[in-house]
């Protein structure tokens, strides 16, 4: 008991013992390490020194110019045609015979038929003989079953699925060849349910689209579908073709014909609504996910729409994009020609007239993060504001209490 006493007592001795130099120090010291936990995000320093140290591996920094600039527009016109780039050369449909289609078989016969024919009563004689004449017999719809054939009267099982009408017409004709006489065959497809396209997304009648010998094309299966809910310069259209999918502006499809592919069998088109982002972080008017149309907006228009820089916190040297390039576009790095993607943090320094220039030219892309960091200034504000806040009741105490 009376050791612990002695502790005490020792422990406030050293503390009165204490200069008051050292006590200021350690307090501004505690304050400093406070003030600095209370950053939103790293620094412009912080940044640049990240991907120097290549704590960041494989991330480059480029600074925005308007030559920075009109090269990415370069690039992203490239962007502007990847429909006529990777679904041009599809060849019309709707001729061919799939599973679950159902087909309308016409047969003739030259007089006097043999198996299709029919008998009339000569009226013209007054003697009531009979006349053999040649009439078309319509069968009823086959449909195509998951074997892929069909079963016509006298010709047997014929081979349908993955054929044109035509090549199942000289089928029938052959298979009836010596039983009936001359015969002729026309096929037509009344049901088509496997030539069809499935249009999906903010249009007024989505569903499935049958395919015909015309070549219905991206533009003619949304008119089909009664067209987009929302205004066409807002509206992206997606078009999904086995395992590729690519997107484009509804805008760059009107404007380009060559955009305006025909579709294939199975192909789904999705009409999709503002689906294009940006993610802005740090010192920027407010911190958000800002959609934008999929015609594109400028990096200018992007400070706009979030409040541009606070002017309190914000350093306009240091504003920073964080993209994930693809396909990789950046000249000089040896993973463009092996088409890999490219981490790029691209700098703009909003101390700088030109850049202005250079922002209106920017394209903004989907996906990216722009980040506005905080001034070095404003944080020493911050530490300076937290000091006097914490020595300010101190000092009045101090003077109160003696």
């Amino acid at each position: 008991m009376f050791n612990v006493l002695d502790d005490l007592s020792r422990s406030d001795r050293i503390v009165r013992a204490t200069p008051p130099w050292a006590k200021s120090t350690a307090l501004i010291a505690l304050l400093a390490s406070v003030a600095a936990c209370q950053s939103v995000g790293p620094s412009r320093k912080e940044v640049v020194k990240a991907v120097a140290q290549t704590s960041l591996p494989g991330v480059r920094i480029v600074d925005v110019n308007e030559q920075v600039a009109h090269q990415l527009n370069v690039e992203s016109g490239d962007e502007k045609d990847v429909f006529a780039r990777d679904f041009s050369g599809a060849a019309p449909v709707g001729t061919t015979v799939g599973v679950g289609d159902t087909v309308e078989v016409t047969i003739w016969e030259a007089a006097p038929p043999a198996l299709f024919g029919t008998a009339i009563l000569d009226a013209g004689t007054g003697s009531g003989s009979v006349v053999q004449t040649s009439r078309p017999n319509t069968l009823p719809g086959f449909l195509v079953g998951p074997a892929g054939t069909i079963t016509v009267p006298f010709a047997g099982e014929i081979p349908a699925a993955g054929r044109t009408v035509h090549e199942i017409e000289r089928e029938i004709v052959r298979r009836l060849q010596g039983r009936a006489h001359l015969p002729q065959a026309i096929v037509r497809i009344s049901r088509n349910v496997a030539a069809t396209v499935t249009l999906l997304g903010d249009v007024k009648q989505p569903g499935q689209i049958p395919l015909t010998p015309h070549g219905e094309r991206v533009l003619d299966a949304l008119s089909e579908a009664g067209g987009t809910n929302q205004p066409l310069d807002r509206m992206t259209i997606q078009l999904t073709r086995g395992g590729i999918v690519r997107r484009m502006a509804a805008e760059d499809i009107v404007a380009d014909p060559s955009n305006n592919v025909v579709l294939k069998t199975g192909d789904v088109v999705t009409a999709l609504y503002e689906p294009n982002s940006f993610t802005v972080l740090g010192a920027a008017g407010k911190n958000d996910e800002v959609r934008f149309e999929g015609t594109g907006i400028s990096l200018s228009q992007a400070l706009g729409r979030v409040g541009g820089l606070r002017g309190d916190t914000a350093d306009p040297r240091g504003v920073f994009i964080f993209r994930w390039q693809e396909p990789a576009g950046i000249p000089g790095d040896p993973r463009a020609s092996a088409g890999q993607g490219v981490p790029v943090i691209y700098r703009i320094d909003l101390k700088q007239p030109e850049t202005y220039l250079a922002a209106k030219k920017f394209e903004m892309r989907d996906g990216d993060l722009l980040y506005i960091s905080n001034s070095p200034v404003s944080d020493f504000q911050r530490f300076l504001g937290l000091l006097g806040s914490s020595i300010l009741p101190i000092a009045t105490a101090r003077t109160v209490v003696p």
